[in-house]
């Protein structure tokens, strides 16, 4: 029994160590077996298929079944899962685009389930979730300030990388002098949303501990924090840099005393003030308009990405009103790509409207209000604050984009909230 619990923790952490190399990895280990290339992109599927049977073995033997079937998120995870099958049932359509769009969807829901069960199984792995996370979120930052200061930007093409699997590197509306990096990520986007993250919990462990902490460690703390900045701001991700803003706010907020709140509130509109009234008076200025507005005709750019964005949401809302059910798993996104009728929708709660309905749009977002009710009641510990504050800024980011469908940043994100959750309202800092 023994063996098994340390094989169930080994294979979660094994996903979370990988989740952040897996991009360039299963890059290039599809080209050097090409006819393996889907099972090769499936490896964390695969592997929390065999936790999945793990963890309902072990939980039988401990006699806590029950307990985690009583438990409201795992039975919302399991309605929402369910809802997906029926919906495959109702929509006959494409059985490959159904299948990917199965594992587009679930797989972080899979992921916060297994290892929420298996924390509360076995609490004294809980530090060990948290270590990987670090080592990993050095892992990309420092491979990102490589691509930013030592390596030749098309790197990753010596790999694989190319228009058929991973741009090497993506610009700013195509716009050659914007280069946008992905350090060991799918794209910018997904690196500003996942740095996002890392520097949630970087400002809540400073919010927490700051003062206590020796010179060197609060030195180490402030490169950190302005590497991952420098990232976001070159990742040139409008949606991460207000996440970042949103996540800095909300740690700010809960580690304030009433009297400073309301400093802070008056402090931080007035700085919202300031910058719109600066933004508009500078947005003629080649600069400002290419990396805030994504819009300057004059500097080369051949795209404007805020059309996109703005046909996206309009056809997303149009197809909400007029689709109850949705339109069936694996209609829209990467897996409707191969399909005759391919959708984008930009925007994470109208992309799972689309596919599962209103029923399932409302079931995540019960289930996700719930994680962050929980991570909210254990705010004292740096981990649930610095959790609840980086899903803040992942909200901003659903609005713009599909932010839960990157297997990186929705794997990490939710695997630290089943994490986080496990202690008690009053549990110790962490």
């Amino acid at each position: 029994m023994k063996q098994l619990e340390r094989f169930l923790v080994g294979i979660l952490l094994v996903v979370m160590a990988g989740i952040v190399i897996h991009a360039p990895l299963t890059v290039w280990l599809g080209t050097v077996w090409p006819q393996w290339s889907e099972v090769i992109k499936a490896w964390k599927e695969l592997l929390m298929a065999v936790a999945l049977v793990l963890l309902i073995v072990l939980a039988v033997r401990r006699k806590m079944a029950d307990a985690l079937l009583r438990d409201r998120v795992m039975q919302l995870a399991l309605v929402f899962a369910g809802i997906h099958f029926l919906m495959i049932g109702i929509f006959e359509g494409n059985l490959h685009a159904a299948g990917s769009g199965l594992l587009i969807d679930l797989r972080f829901v899979l992921y916060f389930v297994l290892v929420y069960g298996t924390v509360k199984l076995f609490p004294q792995y809980r530090m060990l979730f948290v270590r990987v996370f670090v080592g990993g979120a050095a892992v990309v930052i420092g491979f990102a300030l490589l691509q930013l200061f030592v390596l030749p930007k098309d790197i990753l093409a010596h790999i694989g990388y190319s228009k058929q699997t991973i741009a090497p590197y993506l610009t700013v509306d195509q716009n050659p002098d914007y280069v946008r990096i992905n350090s060991t990520l799918r794209g910018p986007n997904p690196l500003g949303a996942y740095v996002m993250i890392v520097l949630a919990l970087l400002v809540a462990y400073v919010a927490k501990y700051g003062r206590k902490l020796q010179r060197n460690r609060q030195l180490w703390l402030i490169a950190a924090a302005a590497a991952g900045g420098l990232i976001i701001g070159t990742s040139y991700s409008r949606s991460s840099l207000l996440a970042v803003i949103a996540a800095v706010i909300v740690v700010a907020m809960a580690t304030s005393s009433r009297k400073v709140r309301r400093h802070l509130i008056v402090g931080m509109l007035s700085a919202i003030v300031v910058a719109a009234v600066a933004l508009f008076a500078l947005r003629d200025n080649t600069v400002v308009a290419n990396l805030v507005f994504h819009d300057d005709p004059t500097s080369g750019g051949s795209v404007n990405s805020n059309e996109d964005h703005a046909s996206s949401l309009v056809e997303g809302i149009k197809r909400l009103v007029t689709q109850p059910l949705g339109a069936g798993v694996g209609s829209t996104g990467s897996a409707s790509l191969g399909t005759d009728k391919p959708l984008i929708i930009e925007n994470q709660f109208l992309f799972v409207a689309h596919e599962v309905g209103w029923a399932g749009l409302a079931i995540l977002l019960w289930l996700f209000v719930e994680v962050m009710r929980r991570l909210w009641q254990r705010r004292a510990s740096v981990l649930a604050l610095g959790t609840f504050a980086s899903g803040c800024g992942l909200v901003v980011v659903g609005l713009l984009l599909p932010v839960w469908t990157d297997d990186t940043t929705s794997i990490i994100w939710w695997g630290l909230a089943g994490v986080a959750i496990t202690t008690g309202p009053r549990g110790k800092k962490r």
